[in-house]
């Protein structure tokens, strides 16, 4: 397995921000950024970068503010631009260090939701963008939903959502393990933090046309934490002439760490590789 060099960066408001990145022996064709989601950190994708690193691609994975081994208050953000800025700040060093190369934005679940919303922002700095698990629609009630915002403002640091780490994958193995990472076994989100995600979900809910890069959706049809209808959704929506949109029968939440999850990655792969300039 080829080994991620391991640094910080400062991000928004001066935090340090985790960074693991991995480059092939030649040199990189791509830039595949990832940004993960809640109940995860980059320390997730080192199979998923394995296999990246082998096409030749230079992989970039952050660890979200307050998650995994960054700064900040565990799980919380007081704003969501906070998560596009520090996803900004590692694409500019990415770009800074594979001068020339297309970047491709890899988000997963939650960081799906941030991956779009920086694309939103950013477009041009971005060869494709890659959604996966996309949380734009959840199992909760909207009048809960609604609940948490009004929450926010009276107790915005108040853990209010667990997601069930045994719906994230159908190998005992991933979910043993995930029950054991110190950064995740624990995670609760707190309103303030459930709030901005929604904020940014209804952001997106009405300027999906406006993003017109190639964009690949991915969704586990029997994922039961994340709706496949919002991937669906944004799909349907999304103002790119080039997108595609994937559902998996069978496969549940995180489709990179799922059973099957060969066939995910070849699809994700082959997708770049179809992007890549002549």
């Amino acid at each position: 397995m080829t080994q991620p060099t391991e640094e910080t960066f400062v991000g928004e408001g001066g935090l340090k921000i985790f960074l693991r990145s991995w480059k092939p022996a030649g040199t990189p064709r791509a830039v595949v950024a990832v940004c993960h989601g809640f109940n995860s950190h980059s320390g997730h994708y080192l199979w998923v970068a394995d296999q990246l690193v082998a096409k030749g691609f230079a992989v970039y994975a952050l660890d979200l503010r307050g998650r995994g081994k960054s700064e900040g208050e565990r799980y919380f953000i007081n704003k969501f631009q906070e998560y596009i800025g520090d996803v900004h700040a590692m694409i500019k060093i990415a770009k800074s260090r594979e001068p020339g190369l297309p970047v491709f934005l890899l988000g997963h679940s939650a960081g799906g939701v941030i991956a779009s919303s920086y694309a939103l922002d950013h477009q041009s700095e971005l060869a494709g963008l890659i959604c996966e698990s996309f949380a734009f629609r959840v199992y909760a009630p909207e009048f809960a939903l609604s609940l948490l915002k009004g929450l926010a403002h009276l107790t915005p640091h108040l853990h209010v959502l667990r997601l069930p780490i045994k719906d994230f994958s159908r190998d005992p193995k991933v979910v043993e393990a995930m029950n054991n990472d110190p950064f995740v076994k624990d995670e609760v989100q707190p309103t303030l933090t459930v709030a901005e995600m929604w904020r940014a979900d209804e952001r997106l809910t009405l300027e999906f046309s406006l993003i017109t890069l190639p964009v690949l959706i991915l969704h586990g049809a029997a994922d039961v934490v994340t709706k496949p209808g919002g991937s669906q959704q944004f799909f349907d929506n999304a103002g790119s002439a080039d997108k595609t949109l994937k559902l998996y029968e069978g496969h549940v939440h995180d489709l990179l760490n799922d059973l099957d999850k060969e066939k995910v990655m070849a699809d994700i792969a082959n997708w770049v590789e179809k992007h890549l300039p002549a």
